[in-house]
């Protein structure tokens, strides 16, 4: 990863954007090219409809989340889907983030980026582990 950013203040929303844009550019450029066009979005929290929707009640208990096609499910004849979507959540980052106090917040944002990607496509901790790895 890159220097850590000395912020002297809180991340803002577009910090953290730029921090999940260059930890996607460091993702292997297979693992980018299986996520098609992806759109980063980062909110201070995730909207209450989300967090009802996955039964989560502490607005603090989600990080991110993938929106989009799952890959086995996309129709390559069919009409194109829109982008998918990577929502980050800035508040309940940065208390990870403290509350952890041993990894970089970059190292954090491209944690939670990948985990919403692997999850999405399906794949094991061990195989998001090791991409994870090799964007280190």
């Amino acid at each position: 990863m890159s220097e850590p950013h000395p912020f002297g203040k809180a991340p803002s929303l577009d910090d953290l954007a730029a921090l999940a844009e260059a930890a996607f550019q460091a993702l292997p450029a297979g693992f980018r090219k299986l996520t098609g066009d992806v759109v980063f979005r980062v909110d201070d929290f995730p909207a209450d409809e989300v967090l009802d929707d996955l039964g989560i009640e502490d607005p603090f208990g989600l990080t991110g989340l993938y929106q989009g096609a799952h890959i086995g499910l996309r129709d390559v004849g069919g009409p194109a889907a829109g982008p998918s979507m990577i929502f980050l959540y800035r508040r309940p980052i940065l208390d990870e983030w403290a509350e952890h106090g041993e990894i970089t917040l970059e190292e954090l944002v491209t944690h939670v980026l990948v985990h919403e990607i692997g999850h999405h496509m399906g794949l094991s901790d061990a195989d998001i582990d090791a991409i994870e790895a090799s964007a280190g």
